[in-house]
């Protein structure tokens, strides 16, 4: 359960910082991130009573996930001339 956990982690990850990027645009890099930490946290596989003590256990992982995510669609901007294609 707990690696499902994580793999979900990494997908919601990828959308919130798409997500983010879209809504707030350029800078504003601690509120996207935050908003991305809060779009994972809503969107866990796990019931609502639950999901404020799993935020806690695996905030370290969901920070490194965003991290991993900013990272992944910085190189992709790199690569594209900074046209992201959805």
């Amino acid at each position: 359960m707990f690696k499902h956990l994580k793999d979900s982690v990494k997908q919601l990850a990828q959308s919130a910082v798409a997500i983010a990027e879209k809504s707030l645009g350029s800078s504003k890099g601690q509120e996207k991130k935050k908003m991305a930490v809060e779009y994972v946290v809503s969107k866990l596989p796990l019931p609502q009573i639950v999901k404020g003590f799993a935020a806690v256990v695996l905030s370290g992982f969901i920070d490194d996930s965003i991290e991993f995510a900013v990272a992944y669609m910085n190189s992709l901007k790199e690569k594209t001339n900074g046209e992201i294609y959805e």
